[in-house]
């Protein structure tokens, strides 16, 4: 598997390569077919006893080079090869014409020869076999040449020019494989890339799948989880002067309503376990069906030992034995069991409280008096403190009477201008404010004044607020 990888990386680069040098290849071979032929203008000008024989040469070399770039696919001949043509053409005719000059006529024509290898250095993308291939066959065709028609000395030719022209060659070959080297690493960079891009495209996809695989899970606990919560007419029933503002913060919550009658009294509790999202929905389950167990099962009505039995089945399920490091999953609650007939209401907590605004007189501008009977200070489960009984509390309601539960979600909503929590005074402040509006006004109120704190931050934790009027 990684010599495969290997080879394909390898072979994409030079696919590429092949590609970028051809582009630059092709543009050479059109300048030599276009221009050198109309530099005879040149040649016969200064020298006209020999402009025939350049330009046949100069045509030759035009002509060798527009076969191979017109009958490149067809002869299939290799993009190294098709600029060598023109090159090493140019390269022999400068060699042949350099052999009939004088030594003015010499070193400006050098000037011909270094133009050719710096355009060669600046758009040639070969291995350094074909540079080198070019410099010996250009300096064997020149010392031919000079040998056999040009009257000037070996000195004489390289302080007038052929030094600089050699200098320039070698440079170019330099030049031409420090372009190779970069070009590679560039390609070779990019196509990392493009491999990046699509693992993580890959990646994005397969996380994408699994996320919408889970969420449609989850959207099918939500389903399980609402259709274990009691009924909207059981509620309608039971309290049908009062509201349930329940927003999860993910799709499914860690805290849960719950309300039955048993023996004449309505029991109603919200419920906060630990956590939110996925884990607190299955604690939200387990705490349900015990409190299912409990009161219509076992027919136990009293707060503090609906409490007590609750929290021995919580640490049994969870298996807790009070030991260092192990989990303290629980919960905190809000009890209330309301006698049908007495008006007489009984209430335990586990350190959520139970607040009663009460309207002493009929005055309507007079402030009306807060009762807040707050629960025992230790969860539902295992704890680093001592576990002692639940406490139950007996209250005698009056008529018009508003009695609240709720979690801590409320309070807890960070928000507002500052982003920090509105806090318990605040939300106290707002029940007193809002007591005298009917149970569906309260629900809208709570729900608009929570969505307008937060504002465009994420929902903090579940929010759960019960209120029954009396």
């Amino acid at each position: 598997m990684i010599e495969q990888k290997l080879v394909s990386e390898t072979s994409d680069w030079q696919i590429e390569m092949t590609r970028i040098a051809t582009k630059h290849h092709v543009i050479v071979c059109w300048v030599a077919i276009i221009l050198n032929p109309l530099w005879f203008v040149i040649d016969y000008y200064t020298m006209l006893n020999q402009w025939e024989n350049f330009l046949i040469i100069r045509l030759a070399v035009a002509l060798f080079t527009f076969i191979a770039v017109f009958f490149r696919d067809k002869i299939k001949i290799s993009t190294e090869a098709l600029i060598f043509i023109p090159v090493f053409g140019i390269a022999i005719q400068n060699a042949y014409m350099w052999s009939f000059m004088d030594v003015p006529m010499f070193q400006k024509h050098a000037f011909a020869y270094i133009a050719l290898f710096i355009g060669v250095g600046m758009l040639a993308l070969w291995k350094p076999i074909w540079s080198i291939l070019v410099l010996v066959l250009t300096l064997l065709a020149n010392i031919f040449f000079l040998k056999m028609f040009s009257n000037l000395s070996f000195q004489e030719i390289l302080i007038n020019g052929g030094l600089l022209v050699a200098t320039v060659a070698l440079f170019s070959a330099v030049l031409i494989q420090s372009r190779y080297s970069l070009t590679k690493k560039e390609i070779l960079a990019r196509l990392k890339l493009i491999e990046s891009n699509k693992i993580l495209e890959l990646q994005k996809n397969i996380i994408e799948e699994k996320n919408k695989d889970i969420t449609d899970s989850i959207n099918y606990a939500k389903k399980i989880q609402e259709a274990i919560l009691p009924s909207f007419a059981l509620k309608q029933k039971l309290f049908p002067e009062a509201f349930i503002l329940f927003l999860p913060r993910d799709i499914v919550s860690g805290d849960f309503y719950w309300y039955s009658e048993k023996n004449g009294k309505k029991i109603i509790a919200a419920v906060d376990c630990t956590g939110h999202g996925v884990p607190g929905a299955f604690m939200s389950m387990i705490a349900n069906v015990f409190l299912n167990q409990i009161v219509n099962e076992k027919g136990l009505t009293k707060p503090s030992d609906i409490l007590n039995q609750l929290r021995e089945l919580i640490i049994e399920a969870l298996k807790q034995t009070g030991t260092s490091g192990e989990n303290q999953d629980g919960m905190d609650i809000s009890l209330l069991s309301i006698d049908n007939e007495s008006g007489l209401a009984e209430y335990a907590g586990a350190n959520n409280p139970l607040w009663i605004i009460r309207n002493e007189t009929q005055d309507a501008n007079s402030s009306p008096s807060v009762i807040e009977i707050k629960g025992n200070k230790q969860p539902i489960g295992i704890y680093s403190g001592p576990a002692t009984p639940f406490t139950n509390h007996e209250i005698k309601l009056n008529t018009g009477d508003f009695l609240y539960l709720f979690t801590d979600g409320f309070a807890d909503q960070i928000g507002g201008p500052l982003e920090k929590k509105y806090k318990h005074k605040n939300f106290k402040e707002l029940v007193i404010s809002v007591n005298q509006n009917t149970a569906i006004e309260q629900e809208s109120i709570f729900s608009k004044t929570t969505k307008e704190w937060k504002g465009a931050l994420d929902q903090t934790d579940d929010i759960l607020v019960i209120g029954i009027k009396i």
